[in-house]
C-alpha cells in the first residue's frame, strides 16, 4: 500500500494534519489498547455487543491508515487473558465478532500484502477461532507488507512466565545438569522467546478512553515506547485520532535513559 493512496480519501482536517507528518520518522512499530467500547455503548443506551461492532470499524481504519503510511508493525489489544471474566454472553459475542472478522477482512488484509500473526495463549481459544487464525495466518504468511499482530488471550506476565519456561525446556534438553545449574539468563534471551520475537519493539504506544495505565499489555516490550493517551473511546477513535497521536509521537524527544546534550550557550 502506498502513501499516494491514502490521500484523496482524506477529509481537508485529516489532509492538514497528514502535511505535518514527517515520512522519516514515522515509529516503526505501534501498538494499541484499544478501550472504551463498552462504555461508547453505555453513553448512548445501547447494547455492549454494538460498542463491539463499532470497534471493528475503528480497527479496520486504523489497519488501514497504518499500511498506508508505510509503519512496519500494528499491534491491536483485541482480547486479554482477563476478558474471559466478562459474562459469557459477551464472551461468546466477542469470538463470534473475531471469527466474523477474519472472513470477511481476510481477502483484504492479503490483497494489500499484510502479514497476520497472533500473539497470547491461541491454544486455549475455542477450536474453530484457532481454525480461522490459523487459515489467515497461513494465507499471509509470505506477504512482505505491515505486519498486523493480534493479541488475543494474551496477558504480558503470562507472556513473560512462557518465555522463561521455554528458556528453561531449551536449556534441559542441550544441557546437562551442571550446565543447568549455571543458566544465567540474559535480556536477548527474553527478548528471543517472546511472542513478539522477531519484531521491533514498540516505539508508540496508544491508549484510548483516557485510563492511564498499560493493561497487563508488553510490559517487557514498551519500555522505551512513547505513550500517547486520548479520552477518546476507542469506537470514536478515527484516522485524525491516529495522525494526532504520530504527530505527537514525532514532537517527543527520545532519549532512551540518556541525557539532553549540554547547551552551548
Amino acid at each position: 500500500m502506498k502513501t499516494s493512496e491514502l490521500v484523496p480519501s482524506l477529509s481537508k482536517s485529516e489532509l492538514a494534519l497528514f502535511e505535518r507528518l514527517d515520512p522519516k520518522r514515522l515509529p516503526r512499530h505501534v501498538a494499541v489498547i484499544m478501550d472504551g467500547n463498552g462504555r461508547w455503548a453505555q453513553r448512548r443506551h445501547l447494547p455492549r455487543v454494538e460498542g463491539h461492532r463499532r470497534g471493528v470499524a475503528a480497527a479496520r481504519e486504523t489497519i488501514e491508515t497504518c499500511a498506508r503510511l508505510g509503519i512496519g508493525a500494528l499491534t491491536l489489544y483485541a482480547f486479554s487473558a482477563e476478558n474471559w471474566r466478562r459474562p459469557k454472553a459477551e464472551v461468546d459475542f466477542l469470538m463470534r465478532l473475531l471469527r466474523e472478522y477474519l472472513r470477511r477482512e481476510l481477502p483484504v488484509i492479503h490483497k494489500n500484502n499484510i502479514r497476520l500473526s497472533v500473539i497470547g495463549r491461541a491454544e486455549e481459544l475455542p477450536r474453530a477461532v484457532r481454525e480461522d487464525i490459523e487459515r489467515g495466518m497461513k494465507l499471509t504468511a509470505a506477504n512482505s507488507g505491515m505486519r498486523l499482530v493480534v493479541a488475543l488471550n494474551y496477558g504480558a506476565r503470562t507472556e513473560l512466565v512462557d518465555a522463561f519456561n521455554a528458556v528453561l525446556e531449551e536449556t534441559r534438553a542441550g544441557a546437562s545438569n551442571g550446565e543447568l545449574a549455571g543458566l544465567r539468563v540474559t535480556e536477548q534471551m527474553i527478548s528471543d522467546h517472546l511472542y513478539t520475537a522477531g519484531l521491533p519493539d514498540p516505539d508508540l504506544l496508544i491508549r484510548t478512553s483516557g485510563e492511564q495505565r498499560v493493561s497487563n499489555f508488553l510490559l517487557w516490550q514498551i519500555a522505551y515506547a512513547e505513550i500517547h493517551v486520548t479520552d477518546v473511546l476507542w469506537p470514536d477513535f478515527n484516522r485524525a485520532r491516529l495522525l494526532e497521536a504520530l504527530l505527537d509521537f514525532q514532537g517527543r524527544e527520545r532519549r532512551y535513559g540518556g541525557i539532553e546534550p549540554a547547551s552551548s550557550n
